[in-house]
């Protein structure tokens, strides 16, 4: 250690505290620094902040216009216009359910006592059937007699040449139509004849955009064996059938729209409309008891008709949606089967549940101008796709469906009325019933 440095040191402390006013002053000095370094770096952070918020809030405070007396008026706008659109919605929803009638006779009270009016609404019911069935520029595959007589005027027929292919009507080889076309012997078909079937059932696929026949849609059959069972099993009949009919133009609506590019039905997405119905077909009905014990069982499955769904256990199937009939809507199931290309089975789903236009002409039938209604009524609950064997399955031996990949689909449906919409025409006998079979 450097002890006369020290020492020097020392004396210099020594003259300090004999100089204590020195020694005060020096230490102020020092703490003065040490708050004043800290206290300007807060200051201009502070500074920087404020220009940041308050001054730029405060100017563009200053820089607003004073609020108007007259805002609430504006405000009280706004908010109409928010009820207004609450109101159109309630006011579209009850709209959806108002719909043209095939007789404005009947509902919601006869205004004839005579029978005939229920015969004219079966007449009505199957006329619409033809003409939506025409709308689809539909064709037939060919029928056992346009078969016999082009294979009888052949001139190269022989009916016991070697390796021919041998078919019977029984046996739904390729003459059936899979229409139980009988016949009375077995026949040896050529290679010519079945190339002549082959052309034939060509030509008839490229005459129309689909397969479809009025017989295929139920209640057709229905109403042309129709037997009067009194009033008001009468007016029931013809409220079901109504309600029915509705469903039936969206389904061909939707056939309409998917078809409406193409030529022919080689070329169509949907190729052939195979059946629509108001309860399970016979081999759907089986696949569905296999695969869960089936659905729609009892009184109601008898007859292939509309009913409302009233509860769960009721429908086609168990609604994915929980919807039955309640004090707001009413909700009927129906069956739908179509072949269509497998590309197509989304967008043919999608055009089904879309919504549509309807021409309304009150219900009377004497609103002039009508009214251009919306509906978009239809909620698809249960899909099945099934793979088609051409040449195993005798109910497609004469339709031809082009090059394409297609598959059969079915549709289980479910479509909503608005009670508020049509409840002044549904009949009183129809409401009876249905709240006599809520209270079971």
């Amino acid at each position: 250690m450097n002890l006369p440095n020290f020492k020097s040191i020392l004396q210099k402390l020594s003259v300090l505290k004999n100089n204590s006013s020195i020694l005060i002053a020096i230490i102020i000095a020092v703490v003065a620094i040490i708050l004043f370094i800290p206290t300007q770096l807060i200051s201009s952070r502070l500074k920087k902040q404020i220009e940041d918020e308050s001054i730029k809030k405060g100017t563009s405070v200053k820089n607003m216009e004073p609020v108007s007396r007259e805002q609430w008026k504006v405000e009280e706008q706004y908010q109409g216009s928010y009820a207004k659109d609450a109101n159109q919605i309630e006011q579209l929803s009850k709209d959806s359910s108002k719909r043209g009638l095939l007789s404005y006779k009947i509902f919601p009270e006869p205004t004839d006592e005579s029978a005939l009016i229920f015969e004219e609404f079966g007449d009505r019911f199957r006329k619409g059937v033809e003409e939506l069935i025409d709308g689809l520029n539909a064709s037939d595959p060919p029928s056992d007699a346009e078969l016999q007589q082009s294979l009888q005027s052949s001139s190269v027929r022989n009916r016991f040449s070697r390796g021919g292919r041998m078919s019977s009507p029984d046996s739904r080889g390729p003459y059936s139509t899979g229409r139980n076309i009988r016949g009375s012997s077995l026949r040896i078909m050529s290679d010519i004849d079945a190339t002549i079937v082959d052309e034939i059932c060509l030509d008839k696929a490229k005459s129309g955009l689909v397969y479809a026949n009025a017989a295929d849609v139920s209640g057709y059959e229905f109403w042309k064996e129709y037997q009067h069972p009194g009033r008001d099993d009468a007016i029931k009949d013809c409220w079901y059938w109504q309600l029915g009919y509705w469903i039936i133009e969206d389904v061909v609506d939707t056939i309409t729209a998917m078809n409406s590019d193409s030529k022919n039905v080689l070329a169509a997405p949907v190729k052939r409309l195979t059946r629509i119905g108001f309860s399970l077909s016979e081999m759907k009905g089986m696949r569905l008891r296999a695969m869960r014990g089936g659905r729609r069982s009892g009184t109601k499955t008898s007859e292939d008709k509309p009913v409302y769904v009233l509860s769960l256990q009721e429908g086609l199937t168990e609604p994915c949606t929980a919807r039955i009939c309640n004090d707001v809507i009413d909700v009927v199931h129906f069956d739908l089967t179509v072949v269509i290309h497998v590309d197509a089975v989304l967008p043919f789903m999608q055009e089904l549940c879309k919504a549509r236009e309807s021409t309304f002409k009150g219900w009377d039938g004497r609103l002039d101008p009508p009214q251009i209604t919306k509906h978009n009524q239809i909620t698809i609950l249960e899909s099945d796709i099934r793979p088609i064997e051409l040449q195993n399955d005798p109910s497609h031996y004469l339709y031809r469906y082009g090059e394409d990949a297609v598959v059969e689909l079915d549709l289980i449906c479910e479509y909503i009325f608005n009670k508020a919409g049509y409840d002044e025409v549904k009949p009183q006998v129809v409401k009876t019933e249905m709240q006599g079979e809520e209270e079971k």
